[in-house]
């Protein structure tokens, strides 16, 4: 049975490369695995073969059974490209141009944000998304019963366990462990339990921090207002507004010119003709207690921005969720 097998392999090599259609290789299908097939009738006849002789040729014929159903599939798919090209490819017709991709709008706006503060001799840091309560909120100065920790809808794992709310706990990270002076952004994701046309569960933040002796409020207004001025173009007037944060005294918004009407006030800045777009102060001397440092020269100011808002401000991009849809027709213009 041995030599039988091997006839037929011989055979079928034969006629394969002698097939010229799919319809010959169908043919050849039906002669040696259909029904009736000559591989197929043999293997009827294991039975009158010895015992001890059936798992070796039972091995060869399920072998030859593989080969010869792989050799009609592979001269198969070679037909078919071939009818194909020559029936419907004009080799004579340009390429098709493969779609370039692109950095995605909020990398582009992040990448022009970090070179900005670099050119201003600021270091970028990084730290854990995942964060503990203590760098996240108390060592910022926002204790157990403080009622900022409500403004933050923060995603728990645990009591002590959490996604960062903001990436003001890598400041305390650097503040613990570099020597003075420090001047960083930290940029990254944040999280929080919020979603709707302009908040999303997870977002971008840049959070800047300048500590050393001599450090005042003017100094964080030159930094602001070149931030502003970069970003924004050198005519956007801006504003300092009086606000509010537990790790930073005093505290200060700052607003841009509304870009929609000028300043005249509309539907989009509410008809005060400024639009917020992010959040500043001294560094608040409480924090400084925590991180240990205790020279009372020392001064310094943090702020914090969303690079969505910022964003969606230099666009005019009115939902913040079309920034995480993938929408190509959105994306593609902004490549």
């Amino acid at each position: 049975m041995e030599s039988q097998l091997d006839a037929i392999r011989r055979s079928f090599d034969q006629e394969l490369g002698q097939a010229r259609n799919t319809e010959h290789l169908e043919k050849l299908r039906i002669k040696y695995l259909g029904r009736k097939g000559r591989l197929t009738s043999l293997l009827r006849q294991m039975g009158k073969l010895e015992p001890r002789e059936r798992p070796r040729i039972g091995k060869i014929s399920n072998e030859l059974k593989v080969y010869i159903d792989s050799r009609l599939q592979a001269a198969g798919a070679i037909l078919s490209e071939d009818k194909k090209t020559s029936a419907g490819l004009d080799v004579t017709l340009p390429g098709r141009a493969f779609r370039r991709g692109s950095i995605h709008i909020i990398n582009q706006v992040l990448a022009e944000i970090e070179d900005m503060f670099v050119d201003l001799g600021f270091s970028v840091v990084n730290g854990p998304e995942v964060e503990d309560d203590y760098h996240n909120f108390e060592a910022l100065n926002i204790p157990p019963y403080h009622p900022a920790r409500d403004m933050q809808a923060t995603f728990y794992f645990s009591e002590s366990t959490l996604l960062r709310t903001h990436t003001s706990p890598v400041q305390i990270r650097i503040m613990e462990n570099s020597q003075l002076p420090i001047r960083v952004i930290a940029p990254g994701k944040v999280y929080r339990s919020d979603s709707d046309v302009s908040h999303t569960p997870m977002f971008h933040q840049v959070e800047g921090l300048w500590v050393e002796s001599g450090i005042n409020f003017s100094h964080l207004k030159g930094v602001l207002e070149a931030f502003v001025h970069t970003i924004f173009g050198p005519d956007v007037p801006l504003r300092f507004r009086p606000s509010y944060f537990p790790f930073t005294e005093p505290s200060a918004e700052v607003d841009i010119g509304c870009f929609i009407c000028g300043g005249k006030g509309c539907r989009v800045c509410g008809n005060t003709g400024w639009l917020e777009i992010l959040g500043c102060g001294m560094v608040d001397p409480a924090v400084y207690e925590y991180v240990g440092i205790k020279d009372e020269s020392v001064t310094g100011f943090a702020f914090g921005l969303g690079v969505e808002r910022v964003a969606m401000l230099k666009y005019a991009v009115d939902d913040i969720r079309l920034f995480f849809d993938n929408d190509l027709r959105f994306l593609k213009q902004f490549s």
